[in-house]
């Protein structure tokens, strides 16, 4: 029956909350197929009119649960092929309104593991499940006064040993437990945080990732051994690195860009990083830039209660400091994102380059709320979005009016989706700082 039961496909919520579609994982000899059942039979559904070529619009109608809402009922199943039965997966702990936001099987056929959830998002346990015996096993419980993080990290070792990420230590690391959920080592350690797991190389024993270690703007790909040891830093170019490896771990392009370098692809070698093929450096965009009189984006830090927050300024290009210039904000604060990052920003940045030239002063701060720079700093927004932020704007824009070539009467700020709300509320509670807000979308 329509709108009632889905097997192995996500609903609505997990596909726009956790971004997978995909709810079964077959295991490697084919015995055995582990798939998600959602009952959304109590979900509330939700019609929109659709309009196409015909005279009158038709209706469709889905189940959409709102914020307090019922969501789907979720279980987990096990069929075995061989002996063509079904199985309810129970594990030892009772659950209610609860996500599974991830499945994989072990290296172990028989056994596959399962990631619970409750609705709060604050507790993640990872559960190991035998498919042969029925048998569960509770391996790992992740904890956190705001929010748990799902991703998609979790390796398993040959051994059925795992890696895992987690930001229990304040910041987000690689960590390693054995097969039973017992932690080996923390891989890596420091006041940084990793911002991409991209796999491991059994064969050569060396974990690949991106990080911030070069400072919360910019992004390098390291590797390093299992047992913490031997880090390498593989990029050499000081702006934002993302890597796509091989599926062996021989090779990886990585795409290079920094605030005043359009983005680079090249082929390096995953051993030494080294450089073996140029694939595309846009040159002729860098060549065509030049012929224009831009200004530099300079990245600076600014303290705003209490806290160094990373920001940019663009100035014109006949900058002048006896001068007063207006000033405008643009800043987006979504949990977790940044603005402030050494890399390249495309079409915004023109438009910035053309406000410069007409006599503005552009600025961007990534206050709290924002990414990288910690859990603290970036959690502490949980239950009251739209607070510290705002705080954190009204207070650069305060800060940054009292530089001798800022005209303070003339502040202004925008920002779109998240920035819009953001750039609207900055107005309401700061319209003794700021004259104007552009809110898009």
């Amino acid at each position: 029956e329509k709108n009632r039961i889905i097997n192995g496909i996500t609903d609505w919520v997990y596909e726009e909350e956790f971004g997978f579609v995909r709810a079964f994982q077959w295991n490697a000899e084919g015995s055995y197929l582990a798939y998600i059942r959602f009952d959304e039979t109590e979900v509330p559904e939700f019609s929109m009119d659709i309009y196409g070529t015909g005279l009158y619009p038709t209706e469709e109608t889905f189940k959409y649960p709102k914020a307090g809402e019922k969501n789907s009922l979720v279980s987990l199943h096990i069929y075995d092929f061989k002996n063509d039965k079904t199985k309810e997966v129970e594990v030892n702990k009772p659950y209610s309104d609860f996500y599974i936001p991830r499945i994989k099987w072990t290296n172990d056929s028989n056994v596959l593991s399962a990631q619970y959830m409750n609705r709060h998002q604050n507790e993640l346990d990872l559960w190991l499940i035998n498919a042969k015996d029925h048998t569960s096993e509770l391996a790992l419980e992740e904890r956190d006064e705001a929010y748990v993080d799902i991703t998609d990290n979790l390796t398993f070792l040959k051994d059925n040993s795992f890696i895992w990420t987690s930001e229990k230590d304040g910041y987000n690391h690689i960590y390693h437990y054995d097969k039973h959920g017992k932690l080996i080592n923390q891989v890596t350690k420091g006041n940084w945080e990793v911002t991409n797991y991209y796999g491991f190389d059994e064969k050569n024993d060396r974990i690949f990732y991106q990080s911030v270690e070069n400072g919360s703007i910019n992004r390098d790909v390291y590797s390093i051994k299992l047992n913490g040891r031997d880090k390498e830093r593989l990029t050499k170019s000081e702006g934002t690195n993302n890597a796509s490896f091989s599926a062996d771990f021989s090779y990886f392009i990585n795409t290079y860009s920094s605030a005043t370098t359009p983005p680079e692809y090249t082929l390096n070698s995953a051993a030494s990083g080294n450089l073996i093929k140029s694939i595309k450096d846009n040159d002729a965009l860098s060549q065509k830039l030049s012929e224009y009189k831009t200004s530099a984006k300079e990245f600076s830090t600014i303290n705003i209660n209490g806290y160094d927050m990373n920001m940019w300024m663009i100035k014109p290009a006949d900058f002048d400091e006896t001068k007063k210039y207006p000033l405008f904000l643009y800043q987006y604060s979504g949990p977790g994102s940044q603005t402030v990052s050494n890399s390249w920003n495309g079409s915004n940045d023109y438009w910035f380059q053309n406000l410069a030239q007409q006599g503005y002063i552009i600025a961007c701060v990534d206050g709290r709320g924002t990414g990288y720079k910690g859990a603290k700093f970036k959690k502490i927004t949980q239950n009251q979005l739209g607070k510290y932020e705002v705080e954190d704007q009204i207070a650069a824009a305060k800060k940054l009016g009292e530089l001798p070539y800022i005209d303070e009467t003339r502040i202004g700020i925008w920002g779109w989706s998240y920035g819009g709300f953001m750039s609207s509320n900055c107005l309401f509670q700061g319209n003794d700082v700021f004259k104007m807000a552009i809110a898009v979308a």
